[in-house]
């Protein structure tokens, strides 16, 4: 079951992740970035970079890549990466999703970055990516991530004119309501 869990959390998340970045690129494209920018901007989501690691998470359980990614294997960090996806879907599901409702490919797309891989990814740990070694200090340790991002996307915002999520957006909200 586990190894199921991994393929189909591997799939679902390269599926995804492809089929959000060739939507995305001409989408942004259109909307007047150049290509580069265009890329830059589909990096610049938590959503994505969050997928990106957990389906890396996945091949590295697969043996997929080879030794390359035996960092993903840790158990810290393979325990790290389960409030990081279940915070993409949380997010999504209690705010984001009612700022727009996709259709089509693009309602594929988010449905399986922001619910499926969050849960086929908690469910594969919960079954067997769980070994015990977790420390009452590992969930500070956890928060590094969301808040190396955070830091990005807040420092991103000026330069870009531009942030990711409507919540994060504190030259137009202010600093109040963005850390509150």
């Amino acid at each position: 079951m586990a190894r199921l869990l991994q393929w189909i959390g591997f799939l679902a998340g390269l599926g995804g992740l492809i089929l959000q970045f060739s939507l995305t690129l001409p989408a942004s494209m259109e909307a007047g970035r150049s290509l580069a920018g265009s890329i830059v901007f589909f990096f610049s989501f938590f959503t994505v970079l969050t997928n990106i690691l957990v389906m890396l998470a996945h091949a590295a359980g697969l043996a997929l890549a080879g030794k390359r990614l035996t960092f993903l294997q840790r158990p810290l960090v393979r325990a790290g990466l389960v409030p990081a996806i279940a915070l993409v879907g949380l997010v999504y599901l209690f705010i984001l999703s009612a700022l727009w409702q996709p259709e089509g490919w693009w309602r594929v797309a988010d449905a399986t970055l922001h619910y499926v891989t969050p849960v086929i990814y908690t469910a594969w740990w919960l079954i067997s990516g769980r070994d015990g070694s977790s420390r009452w200090r590992n969930p500070l340790l956890w928060l590094i991530w969301p808040l190396a991002y955070l830091a990005y996307a807040l420092t991103r915002a000026p330069i870009a004119g531009e942030v990711p999520y409507p919540f994060l957006d504190y030259m137009e909200n202010g600093w109040q309501q963005v850390a509150g």
